[in-house]
């Protein structure tokens, strides 16, 4: 009896990471197309500031949580395996991908600086190695804070390597890692639903009339402070921490409204490592068309919702995720089954 009631428990837990996957590739997908042209428009501005407090750091808060097994061995072999091949791989097609898209002179490749998108990879396989050495500390996500906010004093850090956002960021896969499955459940309260809705509302309403301009570079956490601010001030940090803080309210706050039932999208929530990694071939090759012109010029902003969608759905389906398996996984197992399927179907 007991175990019958407590399946239909953890299945509704399954739902909800994988909702909350999907939820969170869509914004990011959503966000990139907004990027071309938010400078046009406050509300696309606005929006694009506010998905970008909270998508990344709960798809980061989330890879945290799935590392209960740092301590066994293996552990990081199988990480490089599974983070660093495809970033290697994708590192290489679009350095390929830029030569032609940009017509330019020379094939350029360069593995310490990730191409665009793929910071995220790279930054994944360091925050693994460093949460290792962590899990020894006694107060581990005060020393990531105090690292990821001293972080940003150092001028010359940038993307080299992902490394300014390896350890800003750091502190919230760190977060991930030491939450419980009953602190997700607690924060799907409905009281606490309530809180978070609202505070997400007065967050946008914040970035619309308050803080219309300067929060970008702090939310892309790619630039040092003094970079940011143009001269090197020590208040960088402090800004730091309450942007800290911020992001950590904003992304508790969208996974306390994420559904906990099964929805139309919820399988695709596991397909979440392939959408990321294809969709900037899609948004690079779209910036060098005149569509984004066409959308500023007609004012038909409502179409990046729905073409983000589109193309966020695209990129799940299971021909596209059996196409780019063997890039992506290094098998082809999924091609494999696909075409097996497909045949069964012919022959009935």
């Amino acid at each position: 009896m007991n175990n019958a009631a407590a399946a239909p428990k953890e299945k509704e837990r399954e739902y909800y990471f994988d909702n909350a996957k999907f939820i969170l590739i869509f914004l990011v997908v959503f966000g990139h197309f907004i990027s071309p042209i938010k400078n046009q428009n406050e509300w696309l501005y606005t929006i694009y500031n506010f998905i970008y407090t909270f998508h990344m750091p709960a798809f980061i808060l989330i890879a945290g949580f799935f590392t209960k097994s740092v301590k066994k061995d293996g552990y990081l072999p199988k990480i490089f395996r599974k983070v660093l091949v495809p970033y290697v791989v994708f590192q290489i097609v679009y350095t390929f991908f830029y030569y032609d898209l940009y017509s330019k002179d020379e094939v350029k490749l360069d593995f310490f600086d990730p191409h665009w998108t793929l910071w995220f990879l790279l930054s994944l396989v360091f925050w693994n190695i460093l949460l290792k050495l962590f899990v020894k500390f006694k107060y581990p996500l005060a020393i990531a804070i105090v690292i990821g906010v001293l972080a940003g004093y150092v001028h010359d850090i940038g993307t080299f390597l992902s490394l300014l956002r390896t350890f800003v960021f750091f502190p919230v896969f760190l977060l991930g890692h030491l939450l419980e499955k009953r602190d997700f459940k607690k924060i799907l309260e409905p009281a606490k639903k309530a809180a978070a809705a609202a505070f997400l509302i007065v967050l946008f309403v914040t970035y619309h009339f308050i803080f219309p301009n300067g929060t970008k570079e702090w939310l892309l956490s790619s630039s040092s402070y003094a970079d940011i601010l143009g001269i090197y001030s020590w208040a960088g940090g402090f800004i730091r921490l309450g942007m800290y803080a911020v992001m950590f309210l904003a992304t508790f706050s969208i996974l306390a409204i994420i559904p906990r039932r099964k929805m139309f999208f919820t399988e695709l929530g596991e397909r979440t490592l392939y959408i990321y990694l294809l969709h900037g071939f899609v948004v690079k090759w779209l910036f060098t068309t005149d569509l984004f012109k066409s959308i500023e010029q007609n004012g038909w902003y409502i179409m990046i919702l729905f073409l983000a969608l589109i193309v966020t759905l695209f990129l799940a389906s299971k021909p596209v995720i059996a196409l780019a398996q063997p890039f992506i996984e290094l098998r082809w197992t999924k091609l494999t089954n696909l075409l097996a399927n497909r045949r069964k179907t012919q022959e009935r």
